[in-house]
């Protein structure tokens, strides 16, 4: 395999490099003086350029020069694409983003990979801006757009780097970090893994790839944990239970569902913390994230700044603006049932009327595997309306559409609906949205559009 030398800069092409991992690799090296060329355009590239990349679009084979050392390509690209072609007949090496990404963190002593089925992005965000409040200037990359470092990426100049570690496709086994954190670990993914079985082996494989010496924080929750930690090379600290060394009690929250709790350490007090993101699920985020700084030497007034830092990730219970009728729009990204389900327990304990959450499903292996689990989270809401199916990869072999699920919503007695068109849709909530009643769009695909297009056309 290539392998990457800071000290060495080369040239390095990234076949689609407008994504949001990809792009954040190539600011890091751009910092390090490689030379960055790559094809796609997307509203992250116009940063790359500002930095010195030369950027192609479309993607096409003459885009390839002559010059570059080696190709960097994601899942998406496959063998079929024509930059992948000419880089083959051009005997050009090649990495994937998740072989980049263990290569780059190769380069920090502390490095820190966030895996876990749900809230990666929000625990890679809040660690983030923790590590910043005690100035130890971390370089970052994180799955959102984090306001509070103005992008996905910040390249810093210590030797603290903290990444997601996405399970897809097994790409975080090519990670070897320092701190390794598992948050949860939940059937996903199922056009790529068999089974539950078969991801829970892959989270022991992350595991058992922490550094000797290093440290795995993870979630006592997880059930039968020990088949995940069996057997690794690293120190095992768990959150999350009375009986881990890290767990939050007294759990309150606000009139808009923001928690604060306290956090004992092995039956220690460290303190009251508040967050400024809503939900149960965001207080075990927050734990796990502490905890992780807490080994790192971090004082817990900086933990406690770090976290009043954060006011969330993009398309994380994202406050979009009222309508004129008086009703909120909130946009989340949730896709899975159980990110459903925690975002929709945590929109009971913001104001509202009723709660309509106009649901966009992800993928059609997904919504097949998890039918029954969609259906049981999203009849948390009051009102569910239903978006076409967002194919991203895949195409419908399996006959299934956003109906089947309406169906199954209906069966458990709350009202769903199922609309063609994101236009349909905006004129339906238009029609039956009142006061003080709460719209969230939902979903990994753009469903975020029903949401700001209700919202830019009550601007006009």
């Amino acid at each position: 395999m290539y392998q990457i030398d800071f000290s060495k800069p080369v040239h390095i092409y990234f076949c689609g490099i407008g994504g949001i991992s990809m792009s954040g690799l190539a600011s890091v090296l751009l910092k390090e003086g490689f030379t960055v060329t790559g094809s796609e355009q997307s509203p992250l590239t116009d940063l790359l350029i500002s930095q010195g990349a030369r950027i192609s679009f479309p993607q096409k084979a003459e885009n390839i020069p002559a010059d570059a050392d080696v190709m960097v390509y994601t899942a998406a690209i496959h063998h079929d694409n024509p930059e992948y072609v000419r880089a083959v007949e051009m005997g050009i090496p090649m990495l994937t983003r998740a072989q980049l990404l263990g290569q780059i963190m190769a380069n920090y002593k502390n490095s820190i990979a966030v895996a876990g089925t749900h809230g990666k992005t929000t625990t890679t965000s809040m660690l983030s801006c923790i590590l910043l409040e005690a100035d130890l200037d971390p370089t970052i990359s994180v799955g959102g757009i984090l306001k509070e470092i103005g992008g996905n990426i910040r390249v810093g100049s210590s030797e603290n780097f903290v990444a997601e570690a996405c399970e897809y496709t097994n790409s975080f086994l090519s990670l070897k970090p320092r701190y390794g954190l598992i948050l949860n670990i939940d059937a996903d993914h199922l056009d790529f893994f068999k089974d539950l079985d078969d991801i829970r082996h892959s989270f022991h494989r992350f595991a058992r790839n922490i550094q000797k010496g290093g440290t795995l924080i993870i979630n006592a929750q997880i059930p039968h944990l020990s088949e995940i930690t069996e057997g690794i090379d690293a120190s095992i600290i768990t959150y999350g239970t009375e009986d881990s060394d890290y767990w939050p009690t007294e759990i309150r929250y606000d009139n808009f569902g923001i928690g604060s709790f306290n956090l004992y350490h092995k039956g220690r007090d460290l303190g009251r913390f508040t967050l400024r993101v809503p939900g149960e699920h965001n207080i075990y985020n927050a734990a796990c994230a502490i905890a992780t700084a807490d080994l790192m030497g971090v004082s817990m007034d900086e933990c406690r700044r770090g976290l009043l830092e954060f006011h969330g990730a993009d398309r994380r219970f994202q406050v979009k603006g009222q309508l004129r009728c008086g009703a909120s729009v909130i946009d989340d990204y949730a896709h899975h049932p159980t990110e459903i389900r925690a975002t929709l327990e945590a929109a009971k304990n913001y104001p509202h009327n009723r709660i309509w959450c106009v649901f966009q499903p992800h993928t059609y292996t997904r919504t097949k595997a998890l039918m029954s689990g969609f259906a049981d989270a999203l009849s948390l809401a009051d009102e569910v309306v239903l978006a076409p199916i967002y194919a991203a990869r895949e195409t419908n072999t399996l006959g299934i559409s956003s109906d089947t699920l309406r169906q199954n919503i209906a069966n458990l007695g709350t009202d769903a609906y199922y609309l063609p068109s994101f236009r349909q849709i905006e004129d339906f909530l238009r029609k039956r949205v009142q006061k003080d009643d709460l719209v969230i769009t939902m979903g990994a695909g753009d469903v975020v559009q029903i949401g700001e297009d209700l919202l830019a056309s009550e601007a006009e």
